[in-house]
């Protein structure tokens, strides 16, 4: 008995000391809240105050001229804040915080300063300027998707003409011999277009609007053939890829690579080959004088395609509402974040990134993004400043309307 009733006591003393225990925890968690409320409104006050002293930093570089963005500046501030935190973690903590807070305040003082500060080599127009001399050139053959993405774009009051292949008609528009030029760019089946990002680069030509079709990929062969009589089918990359299906369930049927999925349909009209058949648009085949074997074998119903408007000329329309650019980042850590932050705090809503690798650098990396925005806002500015510091080298694709599909 005795020791059964010493069992009872020392069960009872001990919920005793759990209830303690959680009523000390809960008066402590209580007090830290309310410390932690002191402690954010002084962080706020004294942020209010940094941002008045931003205002007046603002009309001083108004009134001289001096650049928003002094990186050495800031530089050497994280590096003093650095210095101030008591632990490792806090530092790389600091370095954020005060990364945010100086791209806030520059974004400020942007925005005080109005448009044009930003001295991004881009012009303002209200709209393209496109006459019956307006000379477009279009990628592949007539008949071809990117025709049609052209004259629903631009009307057919304008000199158009092809070439058929992308690297040329990027030199054709960036040599002055065309005003403008249409590319395809991105299929939602297929993806990216990667070697359109990689001529962007390399030539002096940028995106002034976009325009979305969709597609339907029909099978086209002589007059009289059949499905039956085909050994071999052309079509441009993205043509077979997006009718991979139909070809896995006709193992008969080879698909062969070509140009162009117009080009395709213009091969198989001059050769005469009953056994061969091309993968294009039903345009194709009556611009051709071909047969529609099948109309719609790509895979997804819902294929569109995206196409952008390039010229020479660095503009953008007024109404512009999304930003592409390419940049290379340095090999160290922490460069990819750093450009992605400036995003984050400029408000800027990324609708697409991607890498493609650099062919002279081996595992180096060149990142392309679209953003919402336009060149004048103050966010586009601010984060374009950063993004240029960061960089090894930044190019602005373009500035255009986003013309979602319908």
């Amino acid at each position: 008995m005795p020791d059964k009733e010493s069992s009872e006591d020392t069960e009872r003393k001990d919920k005793l000391v759990d209830r303690s225990v959680n009523k000390n925890m809960v008066i402590d968690l209580a007090e830290s809240r309310r410390k932690i409320d002191e402690i954010d409104k002084e962080i706020i006050r004294l942020f209010q105050d940094r941002m008045d002293v931003a205002n007046d930093v603002a009309a001083y570089k108004r009134s001289t001229g001096k650049k928003v963005y002094d990186p050495q500046r800031e530089n050497e501030k994280i590096a003093t804040m650095r210095k101030m935190a008591n632990n490792e973690f806090n530092e790389t903590a600091v370095e954020d915080l005060f990364r945010q807070i100086m791209s806030i305040s520059r974004k400020y003082q942007y925005q005080k300063l109005g448009p044009g500060v930003n001295h991004i080599p881009f012009r303002e127009v209200e709209k393209l300027d496109v006459n019956e001399d307006t000379r477009v050139v279009y990628f592949g053959e007539k008949g071809a998707f990117t025709e049609q993405a052209m004259l629903e774009y631009f009307g057919d009051k304008i000199t158009s003409f092809n070439k058929t292949t992308f690297k040329e008609v990027m030199e054709t528009v960036a040599n002055g011999e065309a005003l403008y030029g249409v590319v395809p760019i991105e299929n939602t089946s297929t993806g990216s277009i990667a070697d359109i990002y990689d001529l962007m680069v390399d030539h002096d030509v940028t995106i002034v609007a976009e325009h979305v079709i969709k597609v339907d990929q029909a099978l086209l062969g002589l007059p009289g053939a059949s499905i039956d009589d085909l050994k071999v089918v052309y079509s441009h990359q993205q043509g077979l890829l997006q009718c991979a299906d139909f070809l896995e369930e006709h193992p008969a049927i080879r698909g062969v690579e070509y140009d162009s999925t117009a080009g395709a349909a213009k091969k198989i009209a001059e050769e005469g080959d009953r056994s061969q058949g091309a993968i294009a648009s039903v345009r194709a085949a009556e611009e051709f004088g071909l047969t529609v074997l099948q109309p719609k074998i790509n895979q997804h119903n819902q294929n569109y395609t995206r196409f952008i408007i390039i010229s020479n000329q660095k503009i953008y329309v007024k109404n512009a509402n999304k930003v592409s650019i390419a940049f290379e980042v340095k090999h160290e850590a922490g460069a990819l974040y750093h450009m992605l932050a400036n995003f984050y705090y400029n408000d800027l809503n990324l609708t697409k990134i991607e890498s493609r690798p650099m062919h002279k650098s081996s595992w180096e990396y060149r990142f392309f993004v679209d953003f919402t925005g336009n060149l004048q806002d103050s966010g586009v500015g601010n984060a374009m400043a950063s993004i240029e510091e960061y960089a090894s080298n930044l190019k602005i694709m373009g500035n255009f309307a986003d013309k979602p599909r319908e």
